[in-house]
């Protein structure tokens, strides 16, 4: 929800300051996402006058400008502007400036040999409009030296407040005036509802879905002028984000976002017959206002006439009746629609608008009247015309809501002790009518006993989501600040806490410390990723009926997606390494599983005089971050083995699979493939893996002790071994071998060089091998080690291994 500051002091009298009003607005529940002042960004765009023009002598399409910036010294200006002439009063962007629709910093430079100081601005530049044939062309009695922003009116701060679903009230500015005068900022100005005198019945309208459209409430307005809406109007609409578009549709979106009042007018031209609310019928169409044609139903309102339905109830209207610059009568649409059906019809359509978001979530019933007169008022104003009466079809669901309450239920609820006077001050400003007794004194066997407070509080028709006392509490609580609800520490119960996290959270905990621990950053990712980027990663199964946004559609099948979206973020702003990790669910037809992926990109080391150049990451660097992890999470790493490559987002031949047997996959690892990394706008090296959390085998629950600590009596053993092996031959299938030629005395194995060139035949490759021993009670005698030497020898040549000369 946004709006601009002048436009909230309309309903809010105040003196308040911007911040002070920001602070207030979080304070009481209303947060403030953003505020945008594009004074800000144009403060350094004065008003300039042109002194002179003079063709530039290297270029016919360019002039040489003597510009008065109102400082008195006259700078030289190359300009290509065909509109530039000696006397022409515009904007002037000042060397250091930042042009804000490419961000270029202006600085003195030459053009075509010519000295150039700034820029004379066009209005597309300075993103106040799309005209950008020539550069702005001020009054000549526009003030020379004076911000333009200033001059221009612009100095007006946007506002962006994020309104949660249970708070209509909120989706208009007058809503969060009043919640601010609520809050002791100031009074809140009383709204002027005109008098309408109709001239004449007014339009047929009816209700025939009682369930969907309750009330359908219409004027009509005969010869009408719809032009351009005023410079005020259209100001507000664009400060925005709402693009004008002629005066009758911009009054109707204006009226919806200052008073949260959505309505909709029809060229009455185009219909024929009565204008009727009923239930959508099998194959009948709509052409939407956004341009896309919609199938209707019967389980959906709709606004028809006997030709054609010409409005999706409560959410858009149809291109073929809109208002059109040649519209001369209109009918000006006030209903209430039902928010279930408001909220299942969008659903369904997969349709969004800002009437949606206001019907399905409630607008104010008793509105429907004052709000047809406020539209009606505003477009005989704007637009000429003769007003007929009103014609009221149905009953608007206007409840006689009351709720019980007394004082001290707010201390009680929200530990915040809250004078009965103020509790009662605040309700009344929210539009809550207060009745009932106050506090009395009673006498009890002599004794004076005090009796709480007693209130009837009758609530407003535009708060539907106030059901009982608590809420009564909460409205108390939320205007004296959430910052003043005391912290109170739960009760610690007695004994040795039992422990509450499962075995799969225990799993993840250790994983994410883990990856922390080695220099990783974690990353929190949206579920959801666009169909473009679940292709790249061969496609998701899950497609959502109603995404928020067309780039978060598809329920991620992987988490690379996400990893390399934000890595790409990093790196645009200079991180020369990113090393980023996500643990989260990737989803499935099956259902979802547990996985923990990770991106390293960029510097594995920087440069340096010892170091030499950079050095990027590569496949072994993700192999050990995922060894790393797997440990960490409980799986046999020792048992586990490499297989071929990994999916289609690796590179071919530089990646893997680790594998527990040879169908249970574990993880996969390695380089990214390059066109999967130009995808997501990486141009370095980058390599990444995944471990899927679900796969590994759950480790025997056993003792809550640890084992104790016993190192071993006698110091270890090492011998190496370098083998002649053929070129087919992995590595680790030959460490494995010798690792279990002996299970007892050889503890561990490990590859430490490999070899080919001169004395190695071709076809084959040597492996060294480094074997640790570890005796037990005694050491090892010499026959002992030479038995399990020849062992060691014997696993080697299973695999067409010879032990080297």
């Amino acid at each position: 929800m946004k709006f601009t500051l002048s436009w909230l002091k309309t309903h809010l009298a105040t003196d308040a300051e911007l911040p002070t009003i920001l602070k207030t607005l979080n304070a009481i529940g209303l947060e403030v996402e953003g505020v945008d002042d594009p004074a800000e960004k144009l403060g350094s765009f004065r008003i300039a006058k042109v002194l002179t023009a003079e063709r530039h002598p290297q270029a016919d399409k360019l002039q040489v400008l003597t510009v008065d910036q109102g400082d008195g010294v006259p700078l030289q200006v190359v300009c290509g502007a065909p509109n530039a002439r000696a006397g022409l009063i515009g904007v002037f962007g000042v060397e250091g400036a930042v042009v804000p629709s490419n961000g270029m910093v202006l600085k003195k430079t030459a053009i075509r040999g010519v000295e150039s100081n700034g820029m004379m601005c066009s209005f597309r530049e300075l993103e106040l409009g799309e005209d950008h044939d020539g550069i702005i062309d001020l009054p000549a009695d526009a003030p020379v030296g004076q911000v333009y922003a200033h001059y221009a009116g612009l100095n007006d701060p946007v506002i962006d407040v994020s309104i949660t679903p249970n708070r209509q009230d909120c989706m208009g500015v007058r809503g969060i005036a009043r919640d601010l005068a609520a809050a002791g900022l100031g009074t809140l100005n009383a709204i002027i509802v005109p008098e309408i005198d109709g001239a004449g019945p007014g339009p047929d309208v009816r209700i025939e879905d009682a369930e969907g459209c309750p009330a359908f409430f219409a004027r009509s307005v005969r010869g009408v002028t719809n032009g351009a809406s005023p410079d005020w109007m259209a100001r507000r609409l664009k400060a925005i984000g709402q693009k004008p578009i002629s005066a009758l549709v911009d009054i109707t979106n204006y009226i919806m976002i200052d008073l949260g009042r959505p309505l909709h007018v029809y060229d009455m031209a185009t219909l024929q017959g009565p204008l009727v609310a009923r239930k959508g019928r099998s194959g009948e169409q709509v052409l939407a206002l956004n341009g896309k044609t919609y199938a209707v139903d019967e389980t959906m309102t709709v606004i028809a006439d006997t030709q054609a339905v010409h409005d999706i109830g409560g959410i858009m209207g149809g291109e073929h009746s809109g208002a059109q610059p040649h519209t001369t009568d209109v009918l000006i649409e006030c209903a209430y629609f039902t928010p279930e059906r408001i909220a299942m019809t969008g659903q369904k359509l997969a349709l969004t608008s800002d009437a949606r978001g206001r019907f399905e979530r409630g607008v104010d019933p008793a509105f429907l009247d004052d709000g047809l007169s406020i539209a009606t008022f505003l477009v005989t104003s704007l637009c000429g015309g003769i007003s007929s009466e009103a014609t009221r079809a149905g009953m608007p669901p206007v409840a006689n809501k009351t709720v019980a309450y007394a004082p001290d239920q707010c201390l009680a609820l929200a530990g915040v002790d809250v004078p009965a006077d103020e509790q009662k001050r605040i309700l009344e400003s929210l539009g809550f009518t207060v009745s009932g007794e106050a506090s009395q004194v009673d006498y009890q066997d002599g004794v004076p006993v005090s009796l709480p407070a007693s209130w009837t509080i009758a609530v407003p028709s535009w708060r539907r989501d106030i059901d009982g006392w608590a809420d009564i509490v909460e409205e108390v609580v939320r205007i004296v600040g959430l910052d003043q609800v005391p912290s109170t520490p739960l009760p610690r119960m007695p004994g040795v806490a039992r422990p509450t996290a499962t075995p799969e959270q225990l799993v993840e905990r250790r994983v994410r410390r883990t990856a922390a621990a080695r220099g990783l950053s974690e990353a929190i990712n949206w579920s959801f990723v666009s169909e473009k980027e679940a292709a790249a990663v061969g496609g998701g199964q899950w497609t959502l009926a109603n995404p928020i946004s067309e780039e978060l559609k598809v329920m991620r099948p992987s988490l690379l997606p996400g990893l390399l979206s934000a890595t790409r973020r990093n790196m645009d702003r200079g991180a020369a390494s990113v090393r980023l990790f996500e643990l989260g669910r990737r989803y499935f037809a099956q259902g979802e599983r547990a996985t923990v992926g990770f991106v390293l990109a960029g510097e594995k080391t920087a440069r340096g005089w010892q170091s030499g150049k950079a050095r990027p990451f590569d496949a072994f660097d993700a192999k050990a971050e995922i060894l790393a992890l797997l440990a960490a999470a409980g799986a046999p790493v020792g048992n586990l083995q490499n297989f071929g490559e990994a999916s289609a987002a690796y590179h071919p031949g530089q990646s893997a699979t680790l594998r527990l047997g040879p169908k249970t996959v574990l993880a996969e690892y390695g380089v990214l493939h390059p066109s999967l990394a130009k995808q997501f706008g990486l141009t370095g090296p980058a390599v990444a893996g995944e471990i899927f959390l679900d796969a590994i085998p759950a480790r025997r629950r056993s003792s809550f002790m640890r084992a104790p600590y016993a190192p071993p009596p006698l110091q270890a053993v090492k011998r190496d071994f370098a083998f002649l092996v053929p070129e087919a031959v992995e590595a680790e299938a030959l460490v494995r071998a010798v690792k279990g030629a002996d299970k007892k005395a050889i503890v561990d194995a490990r590859l430490f060089d490999v070899f080919v060139g001169p004395g190695v035949e071709d076809g084959q490759k040597s492996l060294a091998i480094e074997v640790t021993l570890q005796p037990g009670e005694k050491s090892f005698a010499q026959e002992e080690l030479d038995a399990i030497s020849a062992a060691v020898v014997k696993a080697a040549a299973k695999l067409g291994g010879v032990l080297r000369g």
